[in-house]
């Protein structure tokens, strides 16, 4: 690539004498090999070690107090407040750490397909791993681009490798990731986990955009034949991913989105899966993506002799993930911009067995499950967990949201009824019981529940009110069996299925306290009635 030199020193304090500045990715490649411990498995794609840290550190996120920002920021447990002082010292605990490095990684890049909104990203780092992460998942420059790049918007010091230092105020362990928003900076200590720079930008964006007046969101979309979108919110192990991945239609992109007077934008150039039990009868696309060359897998386990890696391996994490760059799927659209949005599909993964598989939300129904992110977790899958457990992150992206949920919300319910879009609740949980006693819905009948969606019958078929939750229920779908749209009516002891209903309806209801008074009693009483 070509790029002009920067001084590093004069700009950040920088003083390695080897700076690879938007290195080729072979060289990237050749890089995490020779220096960082990656190995290059069957097809092509870098296996990588992210250490100690095998996911996100929430409770370790710091944003720096300012008095332009302060009253605008959601504090809490997992945004948490950093002052001005204590922040420097982590810019410089990073900076030196790389002043002792032997090389160092910087990639210029942007956040979002969309010129007008984008942003300029440039990331410094000391693994090579970390680089060839981040080139597959920002949006890649032009050569032409390149030589023009310019001041960043936002730059990334990720000094991972070396710990913070909990004695330093606001620092409460060796692990900090703090963001700067008025400077456009980020520090990375004490995690080598990649995702922590995705995200981190991700967050960013969430304030910036309330700022540019337009919507972030943590979703995924596609776009059909007739240039009709789609976007999908929903939490891990909800099918956002999979549901979005169709191949009638053209991916957008799996994860974060803008939502402009333009239309749609995917902030992305890359996609980033959860691996575990990935195979290719079931996620054909991403199965093929995640193994080509430039790909990179964290924390995977692979044959030594054969270099296959083995997806159902969760010995050193269950979250096993892989980055691939989206032109990498099939049928994906290439700039990753649409046209406003039809359709909002809301999805959860009820695993208490009484959420409808599909239901049609009025805008304020629209709001209250848009600010109640709705999924449960599975029982058994964590010790002492005997049933199942309602998870609930607001706006379905709850670590990184910046400003109240209310406010996203809020601009979820303007955009939807500026552009007629229609919201949907689709359940991908568990129908006929709950977990342990019913079954998990059939992949099968979820795709054709949103294919109903795309052609427009489910939006004319005809609606039964759930009493318990309020939504309107189609009791007819052309592409899936009718018998299974009312749940209380797939269970064997319907008093089962009310108690379990009135108990989730509870947790809602409880849940919706954290927001009520920011989000009015019109869009409260749009809820579940527990009684």
């Amino acid at each position: 690539m070509v790029s002009k030199m920067i001084d590093l020193k004069s700009l950040y304090g920088i003083t390695t004498a080897d700076v690879r500045r938007n290195p080729a990715p072979a060289e990237l490649v050749e890089h995490a090999v020779r220096f960082d411990g990656g190995v290059i498995v069957e097809d092509g794609a870098v296996v990588s070690d992210s250490g100690e840290k095998t996911g996100r550190s929430p409770t370790d996120k710091r944003v720096v107090t300012n008095p332009e920002s302060e009253s605008n920021i959601w504090w809490r447990k997992d945004s948490q407040r950093i002052n001005l002082e204590s922040y420097r010292l982590n810019r410089q605990r990073a900076i030196d750490y790389m002043n002792t490095c032997p090389r160092i990684y910087v990639i210029d890049g942007f956040i979002g397909w969309d010129a007008e909104y984008r942003q300029k990203v440039r990331i410094v780092c000391t693994r090579p791993y970390h680089a060839l992460f981040m080139y597959v998942m920002l949006v890649r420059p032009t050569e032409e681009e390149l030589t023009t790049f310019g001041e960043p918007d936002w730059v990334v010091f990720n000094g991972g490798c070396f710990k913070s230092d909990p004695q330093v105020e606001d620092v409460s362990s060796q692990t900090c990731v703090s963001l700067n928003l008025e400077q456009g900076e980020s520090v990375i200590l004490g995690t080598e986990y990649a995702g922590e720079m995705k995200k981190g930008l991700f967050t960013a964006m969430m304030y910036i955009s309330v700022l540019q007046k337009i919507m972030c969101m943590h979703c995924s979309a596609n776009e059909g034949a007739a240039g009709d979108v789609s976007l999908f919110f929903g939490l891990s192990g909800t099918g956002k991913t999979t549901l979005s991945a169709d191949p009638q239609r053209r991916l957008i992109g799996d994860d974060e989105h803008c939502w402009t007077p333009n239309g749609i934008f995917n902030l992305e150039g890359g996609n980033y899966a959860k691996l575990i039990n990935l195979s290719a009868s079931s996620e054909p696309l991403i199965y093929a993506a995640c193994r080509r060359i430039y790909s990179v897998m964290e924390n995977v386990k692979y044959c030594e002799r054969t270099r296959m890696v083995d997806f159902d391996d969760d010995s050193v994490t269950e979250n096993t993930r892989g980055a691939y760059m989206i032109d990498y799927i099939p049928g994906a659209k290439i700039p990753c911009v649409g046209s406003h949005p039809q359709n909002v599909v809301m999805l959860t993964c009820d695993a208490y067995g009484v959420l409808p598989p599909v239901a049609k939300l009025t805008p304020e129904q629209a709001m209250y499950h848009f600010i109640s992110g709705y999924t449960a977790k599975v029982a058994g899958t964590e010790v002492g967990v005997k049933e199942p457990q309602a998870t609930f992150s607001p706006c379905f992206g709850g670590p990184f949201l910046v400003w109240h949920p209310p406010v996203y919300a809020e601009q979820l319910a303007e955009k939807m009824k500026e552009h007629g879009s229609q919201a949907w609740l689709v359940n991908t949980g568990w129908s006929g019981g709950g977990y342990g006693v019913g079954e998990r819905m059939s992949l099968s009948h979820t795709r054709g529940i949103i294919d109903a969606i795309h052609d427009g019958s489910l939006a004319k078929a005809p609606t039964e009110k759930d009493p318990i939750f309020g939504l309107d229920v189609p009791t007819e779908c052309d592409h899936a069996p009718n018998e299974i749209l009312i749940p209380r009516g797939t269970w064997d002891d319907p008093a089962a299925y009310d108690a379990a209903a009135g108990k989730l309806a509870a947790q809602f209801a409880e849940n919706f306290q954290k927001y009520a008074d920011k989000a009015g009693a019109e869009i409260a009483a749009a809820g579940p009635s527990p009684s």
